[in-house]
């Protein structure tokens, strides 16, 4: 079975964000992921991770203004310069808790804008990017978001996400397949993950209707385990999604002795 990293901004939110990281670990996770660290000091996270033998497996670029309704900054032309300020900040960040993967959030894209002039910064925001973090030995991620609930996010199915990475023209940029996004937006789920395979480097789940954990909708995840196991998928998958009451009593699913072996 595939292994799988707890998403710390969506899993234990009964505690405060670092005692996630011990909640984790006593549910059985050998991973954490999370939207982003910067709001803490590198060495109080990096503690967090030694302390309880954790990996940390992924975390965001800066993403521009969260709670101001921000979702990436990629694609922007009057935000270049924020852009490259953000992948210097994200490299310090994951140098210091040994992340060897960053996801890059495209954007919303505006009413009045050209959608050929953003996917020309997009692109060329990830060919900076990608070089980058290549020189540090960190893959550069981007994911497809559906447009439910994310209206407008400029990055919304696989297809594209590959012609993109075409375009950039990089060995260092990958997908980051979150199945509960792209059911909404395409289905096909299994036959997709295999086709591109090779430029999948980070899974993230969650069921639907309600982004909650799985076997409470209409995805049907155990299959999928097994799926990704018998094409070779060897990489993390996220539990990114939202627990239907704590989390704990959402995690029967879960068999960390049997999935994280």
């Amino acid at each position: 079975m595939p292994k799988f990293a707890a998403n710390l901004t969506m899993l234990f939110n009964e505690l405060p964000f670092l005692d996630r990281f011990a909640a984790a670990k006593a549910a059985g996770f050998t991973g954490v992921e999370y939207l982003f660290p910067y709001d803490f000091e590198k060495a109080v996270l990096g503690e967090q991770l030694q302390q309880h033998g954790l990996t940390q497996v992924l975390h965001n670029l800066p993403a521009g203004n969260w709670s101001a309704g921000d979702r990436g900054i990629a694609i922007f032309p009057d935000r270049v310069t924020e852009f490259r300020d953000g992948v210097k900040r994200a490299i310090e960040y994951a140098k210091a808790l040994g992340c060897r993967q960053v996801n890059c959030l495209a954007g919303i894209t505006p009413a009045d804008a050209d959608p050929a002039e953003l996917q020309s910064v997009f692109v060329e925001n990830l060919r900076y990017a990608t070089s980058a973090l290549a020189k540090q030995q960190i893959k550069l991620l981007i994911e497809p978001i559906n447009t439910r609930d994310t209206p407008g996010f400029f990055l919304n199915e696989t297809e594209q996400a590959i012609q993109i990475i075409s375009e950039v023209g990089s060995e260092n940029l990958f997908v980051q397949y979150d199945i509960y996004h792209m059911q909404i937006m395409e289905g096909d789920l299994a036959p997709t993950m295999k086709k591109h395979l090779d430029r999948i480097a980070h899974i993230q789940l969650a069921d639907n209707p309600g982004r909650n954990e799985p076997g409470t909708g209409e995805i049907n995840h155990p299959f999928l385990f097994r799926y990704l196991d018998e094409i070779g998928y060897r990489g993390w998958i996220g539990c990114e999604y939202k627990p239907k009451t704590t989390t704990l009593e959402g995690l029967g699913w879960y068999e960390p002795h049997t999935v994280d072996a």
